[in-house]
């Protein structure tokens, strides 16, 4: 039997897989979780080998959070169920050790059977990230734009097309503000622009955000 934990906010996801997976011959839901705490308490208390997660999950700032899960749980394999686009931070999710970056937008019969993949040592991920993981330095434009910007870089731009200000990013990923500016900088440098206005354009056409 493969034991799984859901963990999502919202509610209808949670209930929808464990409609789903209830009387399974093969996959059992032996818990949920609706943010980082409770994942964590879980994790500390059961036997848990999949854990199927909204990369968003209240709680979780970075992908750093998911870093420490992976390095604390070891032998708990992790399958990001998201929206968040998998070009944002699924070669990075994977290279640290997440077992597949799945969106939410398949159907419950394809996840059942990525899980059962995953359980068997499979990692699963788009051919778009792969092709991501393995760029070469003569790839498109974009491409190069995407390599250059480190996973911090990425994050800090996604907050600012959320338009959330320079202090609110800085209280989220628990960093100064004068760091936030430097981010900003570098951001507006790597892509040549001069506004944030224009920033976040460009990383929308470059399909980064």
């Amino acid at each position: 039997m493969i034991k799984i934990c859901v963990a999502d906010n919202q509610p209808v996801v949670v209930q929808g897989i464990k409609s789903y997976f209830n009387d399974h011959s093969t996959i059992h839901v032996m818990a949920s979780a609706f943010d980082l705490k409770s994942l964590t308490t879980i994790l500390q208390s059961k036997a848990i080998d999949i854990v199927i997660m909204e990369f968003e999950l209240a709680g979780i700032t970075s992908i750093r959070d998911i870093k420490v899960l992976l390095k604390d749980y070891p032998t708990t394999k992790f399958i990001l169920f998201t929206s968040v686009s998998e070009k944002m931070y699924a070669p990075t999710a994977i290279k640290a050790g997440v077992a597949a970056y799945l969106q939410k937008d398949i159907r419950l019969e394809e996840l059942e059977n990525d899980i059962i993949k995953v359980y068997q040592g499979v990692v699963i991920f788009s051919e778009a990230v792969r092709k991501n993981i393995d760029i070469l330095s003569k790839g498109k434009k974009s491409d190069r734009l995407f390599k250059k910007l480190s996973t911090r870089e990425i994050e800090v731009l996604r907050y600012l097309n959320e338009g959330k200000k320079n202090k609110e990013i800085a209280e989220i990923l628990s960093l100064d503000e004068k760091t936030i500016s430097t981010y900003k900088l570098r951001l507006l440098a790597k892509l040549n622009v001069t506004n944030l206005v224009d920033l976040l354009t460009k990383a929308k056409s470059l399909d980064i955000i």
